[in-house]
């Protein structure tokens, strides 16, 4: 499983699931999207795992949604064509359903981010119980410097995380955060000095968890999820349907043009 994008290792009670694609940074590629459902469910039938924790192999937590890896899934062309709208919006739900297994897996789970989280692992690590960081962390919810509204998840979780107006100033703005900032925010609940102090503490907190009486820890979790389950689940689909209609723009192309040339884009609301 080693050459796996993503791979799954037990250690007694804890499951640990690493995005194994540190030559990319752990980019987000169809073998992500696909097979994250599938190893959730792994996790959720196998009920000697009692909490699991999502962490990035080599220098990154992420670099977030892999652009020339998903190009190919990406109808471009659109334009007036019902049927590639429909084919995206149905692209959007999948990928969406990536992130949302993990907020709805039966036990909880803990992201240890350290490095590069961009993008779509804003998405994922929002879907998580409870967030973890090193010191050398970096965050950014990227889209919207590049055309696009999110749509897998963060605008969905991050308001309820860090507050209303913290969650408008990093998505309208697309920043780079540090994690200083991100634990002052609440984005995480604690920073590491070091990845290796930070898998250290994931490990001991993991332990702790599972330590406590499964059902009452898995039905706590439930009755959490379950206040926003409803609310998220519209919101997803609110967002689907929009992307599916506007995000193949003229900005969107500006944004991909200037990052293959190493320039900014210049955007014109078209």
């Amino acid at each position: 499983m080693s050459d796996t994008p993503l791979k799954l290792d037990r250690d007694g009670a804890i499951a640990w699931v690493t995005l194994n694609r540190p030559d990319k940074l752990n980019a987000m590629g169809p073998a992500f999207w696909d097979g994250m459902a599938p190893l959730f469910d792994t996790i959720n039938d196998d009920h000697d795992v009692r909490v699991a924790v999502i962490r990035g192999a080599g220098r990154a937590f992420s670099s977030g949604l892999d652009l020339v890896d998903m190009m190919p899934r990406l109808p471009l062309n659109a334009g007036n064509d019902g049927a590639k709208k429909a084919e995206m919006h149905r692209m959007i739900r999948h990928m969406q359903g990536a992130v949302t297994c993990v907020e709805r897996c039966r036990v909880p789970v803990i992201a240890a981010v350290h490095g590069a989280c961009i993008g779509g692992a804003i998405d994922l690590i929002t879907a998580c119980d409870i967030r973890l960081a090193a010191a050398d962390a970096v965050f950014s919810v990227r889209e919207t410097r590049i055309g696009m509204v999110a749509d897998i998840g963060t605008l969905q979780r991050l308001p309820a995380i860090v507050g209303p107006g913290i969650a408008r100033e990093l998505v309208f703005t697309g920043r780079d955060v540090d994690a200083a900032y991100a634990e002052r925010v609440g984005l995480v609940d604690r920073v590491l000095p070091s990845p290796e102090a930070l898998f250290d503490a994931a490990g001991a907190l993991a332990t702790e968890i599972a330590e406590q009486a499964p059902l009452a820890v898995q039905g706590a979790k439930r009755v959490m999820v379950e206040q926003q389950r409803h609310e998220i689940d519209r919101s997803l689909e609110y967002v689907a349907t929009w992307n599916a209609a506007h995000l193949v723009n003229q900005d969107l192309m500006a944004a991909m043009a200037a990052m293959a040339a190493g320039a900014p884009p210049k955007f014109e609301g078209r």
